[in-house]
């Protein structure tokens, strides 16, 4: 892999911080969820006694932060963007708000289905086939989830009796040009899921030390012969209140 990416750029201050753009909030809360489903996000922005606290710009729009007090904890959740550049930079500028701890979740495409077939995935570890992990975490194939992380998500599984399976996922920047030879390879790799941010997360909470966990619901198939939507299309608002839940327990627990 000889590429811009072996270089990895090691000075800890940019020409331009997340400081720079986005005040840090007093009280902020220190626990923070995120997800990239709107309709689970607003969902829970519409129930009785949630606040819009904050906001992060861009040329996309406004997206609103959200605060909701779970068994007595404040925890401020947000809406993602799709892809890791995105992402990324909403995690940079709400770490800069003055969260401390995040918890992320959102559906991935399905390569086991024997494996994970109504359960939780739970990544490992990570295959980094996308840019922006590589300007914050030196290079390599994979970028793992801290061992605490790992153990975290795994007892609030088990305390709620939810079926999971831990592995890796792929992620990747290109999301149509997943094609059957290197789908087989993420598979021959261990690979379990495939979506689009999940290795860049884990190289900008890694490098901010924030704490950091995430799981995966699925959502459409690439195990097969043929590409299955199943219930990609709804956006997991189905199991809205069990993810957000999740979410919620773990990120007190982190």
């Amino acid at each position: 892999m000889s590429t811009i990416f072996t270089h990895f750029n090691n000075e800890s201050k940019a020409f331009l911080e997340p400081m720079d753009t986005t005040e840090s909030i007093p009280d902020f809360p220190k626990l923070c969820v995120t997800t990239f489903s709107e309709n689970i996000i607003q969902k829970f922005a519409e129930m009785p006694g949630v606040k819009t606290i904050a906001a992060l710009y861009s040329a996309n729009g406004i997206l609103p932060v959200y605060e909701i007090n779970y068994m007595g904890n404040r925890i401020a959740f947000f809406l993602s963007r799709v892809g890791a550049p995105a992402c990324v930079a909403g995690l940079e500028e709400i770490i800069a708000m003055g969260a401390k701890k995040l918890v992320m979740f959102g559906s991935a495409g399905i390569l086991n289905e024997t494996a994970a077939q109504g359960k939780i995935i739970l990544p490992t570890a990570a295959v980094r086939d996308e840019g922006t992990s590589y300007h914050y975490y030196p290079a390599s194939d994979e970028i793992h989830m801290d061992e605490h992380s790992i153990n975290t998500m795994e007892a609030c599984l088990l305390k709620h009796h939810i079926p999971y399976v831990i592995g890796k996922t792929w992620t990747t920047d290109a999301v149509y040009r997943e094609t059957p030879k290197i789908i087989e390879a993420r598979k021959q790799q261990g690979c379990i899921s495939v979506e689009m941010e999940c290795s860049a997360s884990l190289a900008v909470t890694k490098f901010r030390q924030i704490p950091f966990a995430q799981f995966l619901y699925g959502a459409d198939s690439l195990a097969g012969e043929n590409w299955e939507p199943n219930d990609l299309t709804e956006y997991g608002l189905s199991a809205a209140d069990k993810y957000m839940m999740l979410a919620f327990e773990c990120v007190i627990c982190l």
